[in-house]
């Protein structure tokens, strides 16, 4: 086989005695049986991205594995010293149900030990907001979650927050990475001081359950709560370990659970996918419902940070609602509430993101709150509470299926919106509405907003390139019409400009670079581009817009937001 020298020499490093003979051994068995596996184990550094480092598990510098976490890790350790030099540092970690994650869990609980650091490790999976809140419930200066959300089970993950309960943003991040990377691998401090790790759970989980019923409850009557039917699936996740208790503590007594999923299995058994964005995910649960004639369908993805959200429409069949419908209900609920309890002064906002419906912010401007709005992933909401303590933090979300009520959690959370959901259809239900007609009114109310997500998977090398060639095409030669609409504005948030196409200025835009473009039509169009973070897709977000004047004129304005999707999908030779 031959290797360019500048690969051999990352993959020599790992032949050396820094390493186990395991690895060495499958290293030394990849050259001569699989080579292409090999180049792609070792041909760059895993990176972090939206959310975190995701990868597959094996051997080599683009993998998970004990050395890269454990390098990530003594990286961490380093800067928390430096940070925080006079402190007695603690951090706490937290793992989900995948393959390998108890064992790479307690890898990096040594290390950060061996480094002098307290550690509080749970002593079982928990869910991924439960690591969120437990950080500043226990007053640590950082914590880690091993996941990798809802990827397929090859994969695992490595999440880093910071004392304020949310992942690491600019500029930590970079100093961090670049502390990571000016380590050798025989700088780890592998050899654990078990002194100073402590294992929690009890009393952790009591205080979590609490805090999600004080902040995503609203005194709703009890014999509302009684009538409502639920059907939940953890996906074989670790939502099981608290969304029940949650429901039971708030109150709901008929909780449905689907017995196939309810154990947390990394292989996910039941299903092609763990996602609840991905409709086949909850295909149990809604049998199970319409067995039950449930009223509503919720499910959560492995370290349940994301629900799906399925509610009867007008005909009484189970539909699936989107993460930007999810997310208009809760919000507007959130700001009645808050409404209603007069808490509202001009001080609040709530949060979103920049591929997320452009109605937060029409039902934000309604409210008379602020709508403040930043780059995809919950770590630039969490951000927000931080930049601007003078406000009053409502609830956020984003159309990849998650959100946050209240800042106890700094990352999305579905135990709290679980909750927050089946409050919303109690109380429909109790006045002789459904969140269905609910959200057909909000429609009314504040325009027609409908999204469509396309979602593009490139893998490899090859695959990597491709995107990194869309991209640059979009960016160098932008299309000045979609489906007939002029294109009034490009925003560039690589190079940080929003430029009108139509009298040729260049404004600046004070947001954080990311390789993301947005087209504005004039009709009010939105079409988004973004490479994601932590997968290895390239992804499109169409937003169109009508007024509906009536309910029942829902369908065939629907029908005519569909054309004009599926237009300007064909337009941009987008499938």
């Amino acid at each position: 086989m031959n290797i360019e020298q500048n690969l051999l020499d990352r993959i020599n490093v790992w032949l050396t005695p820094s390493f186990d003979q395991e690895t060495q051994a499958t290293i030394k068995k990849m050259m001569t049986d699989s080579p292409k596996d090999l180049e792609e184990s070792f041909y760059k550094n895993l990176e972090f991205g939206t959310g975190g480092m995701r990868g597959v598990m094996g051997v080599g510098t683009n993998k998970i594995n004990k050395y890269t976490l454990g390098k990530n890790t003594q990286g961490l350790s380093d800067f928390l010293h430096q940070s925080f030099p006079d402190k007695k540092i603690k951090v706490v970690i937290a793992y989900d149900c995948r393959h390998n994650s108890n064992t790479l869990a307690k890898v990096v609980a040594d290390v950060f030990s061996a480094n002098g650091i307290h550690v509080y490790l749970f002593s079982d999976l928990r869910p991924t907001p439960e690591l969120s809140f437990a950080l500043k419930y226990l007053g640590c200066q950082a914590g880690i979650v091993l996941t990798a959300s809802h990827n397929p089970p090859e994969y695992n993950g490595y999440k880093v927050y910071w004392e304020d309960g949310g992942q690491l943003v600019p500029p930590q991040d970079e100093e961090i990475i670049n502390m990571i990377e000016n380590l050798t691998y025989d700088q780890i401090k592998f050899n654990a001081n078990n002194e100073l790790i402590e294992y929690i759970d009890k009393e952790i989980d009591d205080a979590f359950v609490k805090s999600s019923v004080e902040n995503a409850s609203f005194n709703t009557p009890q014999d509302a709560k009684d009538n409502l039917e639920i059907v939940f699936t953890s996906l074989h996740g670790t939502s099981i370990r608290s969304i029940p208790q949650t429901l039971e503590s708030a109150g709901y007594k008929n909780v449905h659970i689907v017995p196939e999923q309810a154990e947390p299995n990394g292989d996910f058994p039941t299903v092609k996918s763990p996602n609840p964005e991905e409709p086949e995910a909850l295909t149990m649960a809604l049998a199970l419902a319409e067995k039950l004639n449930a009223d509503i369908v919720v499910g959560t993805d492995p370290d349940c940070d994301r629900l799906g959200v399925a509610v009867r429409d007008n005909n009484n069949k189970m539909i699936l609602l989107n993460g930007n419908q999810t997310m208009v209900l809760m919000t507007h609920f959130l700001l009645e509430k808050w409404r209603t309890a007069g808490k509202i002064n001009g001080k609040q906002f709530v949060g979103s993101t920049i591929v997320s419906t452009p109605m937060i912010m029409e039902l934000a401007t309604a409210y008379g709150v602020e709508c403040k709005v930043g780059l995809t992933g919950f770590k630039w909401i969490a951000k927000m509470i931080k930049d601007f303590p003078e406000l009053q933090f409502i609830g956020g979300g984003e159309e990849s299926f998650g959100f946050m009520v209240g800042d106890a959690v700094r990352d999305k959370d579905a135990v709290a919106a679980t909750l927050l959901v089946c409050e919303i259809a109690a109380l429909a239900k109790a006045k002789g509405s459904s969140v269905y007609k609910e959200l057909l009114q909000l429609y009314v109310d504040y325009g027609f907003y409908k999204e469509f997500l396309v979602s593009m998977t490139k893998k490899g090398i090859e695959g990597l390139a491709e995107i990194n060639q869309m991209m640059v095409d979009m960016r160098e030669n932008p299309v000045s019409e979609i489906n007939g609409q002029r294109v009034i504005m490009l925003e560039d948030y690589k190079n940080s400009t929003a430029k009108n196409l139509l009298t040729g200025e260049v404004e600046a835009m004070k947001i954080p670079k990311s390789d993301v473009l947005i087209y504005y039509t004039e009709d009010g169009s939105k079409i988004a581009a973004r490479p994601s973070g932590t997968e290895p897709k390239i992804k499109f977000y169409v937003s169109v817009n009508a007024e509906l004047d009536a309910v029942e004129n829902f369908a065939a304005t629907e029908a005519y937001l569909d054309s004009k999707i599926k237009n300007i999908l064909a337009d941009l030779k987008i499938n």
